[in-house]
């Protein structure tokens, strides 16, 4: 089975949107790099994502959870319905060989926090976290701060930026190798 990269990211962007084509060409790239797209199953970056990594003729996992009677979109092959937000974040994490983040709002920025943390912490084992593109680089610059001043060291390591999808395709099959 191929490696699974977990793919974070905005409910909000629909088709013809920038942040809803880059979220397809990272699905189209990591699908083309051999990986599985898994994300949070419904619309925005996560039906993007799915898109792009389906279209590819790659696979996808979709984790769902209950929220206002929404349902998987339809490029998800498989699904992983969990009871909670905070099951399927966990799931999520769980499935990933590595992580993606794309543009997002708070419930992003809780994935991005989690899974950094957990392998701050050594409670994950060391996975690639990448970010595609210039949003997150405040809060990641921010944080490499105030760790360094906490004397934590600089935790930013375990986390790459890049600017394009191929970019990343390539970094995470050069890592996932």
């Amino acid at each position: 089975m191929s490696k699974v990269i977990t793919v974070f990211g905005s409910s909000r962007p629909r088709e013809g949107e920038p942040e809803y084509q880059l979220a397809y060409e990272v699905g189209k790239h990591l699908a083309l790099a051999g990986f599985t797209v898994c994300n949070g199953g419904f619309g925005g970056i996560m039906e993007a994502s799915a898109r792009g990594a389906k279209e590819a003729g790659g696979r996808t996992i979709g984790v769902t959870f209950n929220i206002n009677g929404r349902i998987a979109n339809r490029w998800i092959d498989e699904l992983a319905h969990e009871p909670e937000l905070m099951d399927r974040m966990m799931k999520l994490v769980e499935l990933g060989d590595a992580y993606v983040v794309l543009k997002g709002g708070t419930g992003t920025l809780l994935e991005l926090a989690a899974v950094w943390e957990f392998i701050n912490k050594r409670l994950l084992a060391e996975k690639p976290i990448v970010i595609v593109g210039d949003f997150w680089n405040g809060v990641v610059e921010s944080l490499r701060k105030e760790l360094l001043w906490e004397g934590a060291g600089d935790c930013t390591k375990f986390i790459r930026r890049v600017s394009t999808p191929e970019e990343c395709g390539s970094f995470l099959k050069q890592q996932l190798r």
